[in-house]
């Protein structure tokens, strides 16, 4: 048994440009350091010049317009370094903790390439959004990081910012740890189930797609989607 829960723990979370992550852009990003309380004892935030227009609707979701990030964003190139070395490090002293992180760490792989810095390839990454579709298949309604919150107890405050995302998603990891003794096994073997979870996943999305879409294609690579 290994209760990855109770200890330290690291939350991931980036707001972007858009949805598509060949093209989207980081408009900011934390990372952050919690204790066995939910305590943050270290973070790192970034609000970064993502150099093109942030479309309405994303600044609609986070609040970061392209005039702010124009003034007052760092390098785009320097912060995906920053986040990339600061990520290396953590992962060899805590699990990383993103919900739905095939996103972030998918965007983080195309801005690394964007930039010809060297990927990042966690191997110990905690996905609330993953272990809570596989171990509650059946529950109704939104799966969203609001919802999951709503569900295991976790308050959520300025949602869609970084660092609020970020460690409210590593609560809501803590609750399904602790409600699911199963799952509290090496971070690295629990990865390595969420591979295999997200590709079923996927495949059972695109068969229910495919009965209206018969085209559809969910890609079910987790954590980095490379295409």
């Amino acid at each position: 048994m290994n209760e990855w829960h109770k200890g330290l723990a690291i939350g991931f979370d980036l707001e972007t440009t858009g949805v598509d992550t060949t093209t989207a852009r980081i408009v900011t990003a934390s990372v952050v350091l919690l204790d066995e309380q939910g305590n943050v004892v270290n973070r790192r935030e970034w609000l970064v010049n993502p150099e093109v227009e942030i479309p309405e609707a994303a600044t609609a979701v986070h609040g970061i317009s392209t005039e702010k990030a124009r003034a007052e964003g760092g390098p785009a190139k320097q912060s995906v370094q920053e986040i990339l070395q600061l990520l290396m490090f953590a992962s060899e002293q805590s699990p990383i903790v993103a919900f739905n992180a095939s996103y972030d760490f998918s965007v983080l792989y195309h801005e690394a390439l964007r930039y010809d810095l060297s990927p990042f390839f966690p191997g110990n990454v905690i996905d609330p959004f993953i272990i809570d579709k596989q171990v509650d298949k059946f529950r109704k309604g939104k799966r969203t990081l609001a919802a999951a919150c709503e569900f295991y107890g976790v308050v959520l405050e300025n949602a869609h910012t970084s660092l609020a995302d970020a460690i409210a998603c590593v609560a809501v990891a803590r609750q399904i740890g602790e409600r699911y003794p199963q799952l509290q096994v090496d971070p690295q073997v629990l990865h390595g189930w969420q591979i295999g979870w997200a590709r079923e996943q996927a495949e059972s999305f695109q068969t229910y797609l495919r009965k209206t879409k018969p085209d559809a294609v969910v890609d079910g690579a987790w954590p980095i989607m490379e295409a």
